[in-house]
């Protein structure tokens, strides 16, 4: 019974959820929320829901803004939603599907409905979880591929600055790593581990009499030394668009920016800074504390833990930095697959 799918049930009407989590608590877990904001909340956990049952008429957020948030986040978007609602006109269920939902039911919900809808809407989803899972493995040499061509183009900008290449692969599997735990799928992952080779690339356009510079950079100086984040956006936004180069385009924009917004290069606070900013930012600066260079000592683990720790709710966001703590045995068996000697 503890492998059971878990499904919320968001209703601001305590009758309607009583009703949806006695059809459905016999084979599934529920949880519940009784408006968006309560849903949103729930959803932002690491352990997430399998499928959403989702009242559309809710003060507050309403049910077609709830979904809208979902699939906008790279960490719930893979989440079915299916609306329960009296509110059933064409251009309401249209509205619904086009915002990324994948059934209505309408009420007064009829229980062999509600039962089979769910059953089936959880089939598919596994059923595409392990198509996912399939067409990875049939793909992995390309993306291999791919991510080693990705990674030697980050390298040039790490090179300019007198860092190594190791430091993009093992950065890349990091953020992969905390991108999982905050709960993203997957493939989702995967594209962020292949982006975050790219973060700092715009360096290429930073004058080595900045980048290289051995003292304490003077105000023009350091405006110069931060634009290498619209730089980088700049690089990876001409062309032709794709997931990849979105992503790394968000991620070279925003890995800078900090939680309490002092950050740059637009000042984003909170969660208006791109999750995967956040993500790369943590592993961007973890490994760069950690790892040993021909100018400075590698910082002990634990040292570097106490300045995330420190600085989570100012730097870093709050939410993540428990996460990737307690993702320390992971991320440090990739530190030491990819360690380098600098004696």
């Amino acid at each position: 019974m503890e492998n059971r799918a878990t499904v919320l049930i968001v209703d601001d009407t305590p009758e309607n959820i009583d009703v949806l989590a006695g059809i459905l608590r016999e084979d599934y877990k529920i949880q519940v929320a009784r408006n968006g904001d309560m849903a949103l909340k729930i959803v932002s956990k690491a352990n997430k829901p399998d499928l959403i049952l989702l009242d559309i008429m809710m003060p507050g957020i309403d049910g077609f803004e709830v979904c809208r948030r979902l699939k906008d986040d790279l960490t719930t978007r893979h989440i079915p939603v299916v609306f329960v609602t009296a509110k059933i006109s064409p251009a309401d269920e249209l509205h619904g599907l086009e915002l990324g939902a994948v059934d209505y039911i309408t009420k007064p919900v009829s229980p062999p409905v509600v039962k089979v809808r769910v059953k089936t809407h959880l089939a598919l989803f596994n059923q595409n979880r392990e198509l996912d899972r399939k067409v990875k493995e049939q793909t992995d040499v390309i993306n291999t591929t791919r991510l080693q061509i990705i990674q030697r183009l980050g390298r040039a900008a790490e090179y300019k600055d007198n860092e190594t290449g190791l430091h993009v692969i093992r950065m890349s599997h990091y953020s992969k790593i905390l991108g999982i735990a905050a709960g993203m799928s997957e493939p989702d992952a995967d594209v962020l581990m292949n982006a975050a080779p790219m973060h700092d690339i715009g360096k290429i356009g930073i004058p080595d009499s900045v980048l290289q510079k051995p003292g304490k950079l003077d105000a023009d100086e350091w405006d110069i030394m931060q634009s290498h984040a619209v730089i980088g956006g700049e690089i990876l936004g001409e062309g032709d668009s794709s997931e990849l180069l979105d992503l790394a385009k968000t991620v070279a924009l925003t890995h800078h920016e900090k939680w309490d917004g002092s950050g740059y290069p637009n000042g984003l606070a909170g969660e208006d800074i791109p999750i995967v900013g956040r993500i790369v930012a943590i592993a961007d600066v973890f490994d760069a504390l950690t790892s040993q260079r021909p100018y400075k000592q590698a910082w002990p683990v634990e040292k570097a833990v106490d300045l995330l720790k420190s600085e989570a709710g100012t730097h870093f966001d709050p939410t993540l930095v428990p996460l990737f703590i307690a993702a320390l045995p992971e991320i440090l068996e990739i530190k030491a697959k990819f360690e380098e000697n600098l004696d």
